[in-house]
């Protein structure tokens, strides 16, 4: 069998050329990341994990008309997707305060945002992502004021979608940060969701109890990654019970 070409690797996954133009295959790794790369770690089954929920929020946006880079799953680390090219932001929703923000306004950790915040921030990790605001981007052509309306009408859709898929599980959506790929279909530029939605992504509390179910729980040494992340592909239907401890067997 023929070597895949590899695209790119990133902190969590690897890109490959998909089998058909304008397709690839991205591969979700075990690594776990944070402080930009500071702290690292192989935690086994979160790659699995990961590409399972992923597909699991892809899909529900897809039903609920929200465009997405998402094909369908190929195996347990890897899925089929649509190629294309990056906005250079990382889209940031906040529903509590919690994290940077927190750091930076000092407010409390789960105070209750008067509404959705979104923030954006420059993809570079030499910068360590800077936040910037949307004078920022017009300014330096990163996004055209048509694609912030977009953009930020897309980030809103999705921020209601997961709220209310997580609020029925027990699970308060603290905040969470997608990526914004632009396609064309032969002059008209599309605008839709790229790169992944998982816990990697997302901060996750249970409503009851506050437990963290996302990557804080390695950021702050709170346990065992794996099983938060098994809890929240539980509560959503996506693992069977039996398979919660070993996230390596689904197919």
């Amino acid at each position: 069998m023929a070597r895949r070409k590899k695209i790119y690797e990133g902190k969590a996954k690897i890109l490959y050329e998909g089998p058909e133009p304008g397709t690839i295959v991205q591969y979700f790794k075990d690594d776990a990341t944070a402080f930009n790369a500071e702290k690292k770690d192989v935690i086994d089954g979160k790659g699995v994990l990961n590409n399972r929920l992923s597909e699991f929020f892809m899909n529900g946006l897809t039903q609920i008309g929200v465009p997405t880079h998402f094909i369908r799953r190929l195996n347990m680390r890897e899925q089929l997707v649509r190629s294309c090219e990056i906005v250079p932001l990382e889209v940031i929703v906040r529903n509590y305060a919690a994290g940077s923000m927190s750091k930076r306004l000092g407010i409390a950790e789960g105070t209750q945002l008067p509404r959705p915040i979104v923030e954006y921030c420059y993809k570079d990790d030499a910068l360590g992502d800077p936040l910037v605001t949307e004078e920022h981007i017009a300014a330096f052509g990163w996004a055209s004021q048509q694609d912030m309306d977009d953009i930020l009408s897309l980030a809103l859709r999705v921020n209601d979608f997961m709220s209310g898929v997580m609020l029925a599980v027990g699970i308060r959506l603290v905040d969470f940060k997608i990526e914004i790929g632009r396609v064309y279909e032969g002059d008209f530029q599309r605008l839709i969701i790229a790169d992944e939605i998982s816990p990697d992504s997302c901060r996750l509390w249970d409503i009851e109890t506050g437990q963290k179910l996302d990557k804080d729980v390695f950021r702050r040494d709170l346990g065992s990654l794996t099983d938060a992340y098994s809890e929240v592909a539980r509560r959503l239907g996506v693992l069977p019970k039996s398979n919660v401890s070993k996230p390596t067997l689904i197919n």
